[in-house]
């Protein structure tokens, strides 16, 4: 599933075409791909309407109108490009955005689990989504109270995105890989020095990420190009190679419900028993 910098390469893609266009129609060519409105809330809420902002919120793309947001989520195989002559819709297109200059934008989507939403405002995500990881307003304070006001599975809960919004399977694992920190540890006995580790290591990872326009593990890609981070993964996917610290081998467990890559030795697992035991 694109996590947030996959996502956050497709809104950096389509937001400086998009801003300005005003809607056309969009036609659901798979119809469940309309989450809880109909073509007559299109009618009435969106075509016609020019599009003023396009940004993202955890994993959903939010393209902003005057008085309603439409968000799309990708899901696990979704993809949003432009229709030109290099490429034409393909028999997995579930959503075709037509607009007033002609130019169409195309939501494609393998398995179908992508949907579109449309909302008054951004408030509906709001609810369900937690704090932005790479915004301002993310402290490290803050990161710390969530840790520390849940006796969690730290991975569990860093997956959770109504606690922070954004992270999947990928960035946690490597995130916590940098950190030292066992996916399988209890988020309230995690030392401060090791949350404060933690706290960088997913803000400098998902900034690298962006900035080399995401991880390509299957299919994802922006424009025909796939994402340049996978190239920079240290841990993720790597089952059975050897960690790049310690040279012991990395092993792929289940946490969380999740394919997880560990290296034994250097990620301490922090529980009651021992949180006070570190790695040599």
């Amino acid at each position: 599933m694109p996590e947030l910098p996959e996502v956050q390469t497709v809104v950096n893609y389509i937001r400086p075409i998009l801003i300005g266009e005003k809607v056309k129609s969009i036609t659901p060519l798979w119809p469940k791909v309309f989450h809880n409105f109909s073509d007559r809330d299109l009618q009435k809420k969106i075509n016609g309407e020019k599009i003023i902002e396009v940004l993202r919120r955890g994993k959903f793309i939010v393209i902003q109108f005057k008085k309603v947001i439409m968000a799309i989520h990708l899901r696990m195989t979704g993809k949003v490009y432009y229709l030109n002559k290099n490429n034409s819709i393909s028999k997995h297109t579930t959503a075709l955005f037509t607009f007033e200059s002609k130019n169409q934008l195309v939501f494609d989507d393998v398995r179908k689990f992508g949907r579109l939403y449309l909302y008054n405002s951004l408030e509906p995500l709001n609810k369900c989504l937690g704090p932005e990881p790479l915004s301002n307003d993310f402290s490290l304070d803050l990161f710390s109270e969530l840790l520390k006001g849940r006796k969690r599975n730290t991975k569990a809960l860093l997956l959770d995105q109504s606690i922070l919004a954004g992270l999947g399977n990928i960035y946690v694992d490597e995130s916590l890989w940098k950190s030292g920190i066992h996916p399988n540890s209890i988020s309230n006995v995690i030392p401060a020095f090791r949350v404060k580790k933690l706290y960088k290591n997913i803000k400098n990872i998902l900034t690298d990420a962006i900035n080399k326009n995401g991880t390509t593990i299957i299919d994802f890609s922006v424009n025909g190009e796939s994402g340049k981070y996978t190239n920079d993964l240290q841990i993720y996917n790597r089952n059975k190679l050897d960690c790049f610290h310690c040279k012991n081998k990395i092993t792929k467990i289940r946490v969380a419900g999740r394919g997880t890559h560990i290296c034994l030795k250097c990620q301490k697992i922090y529980n009651r028993k021992n949180k006070n035991v570190e790695p040599t």
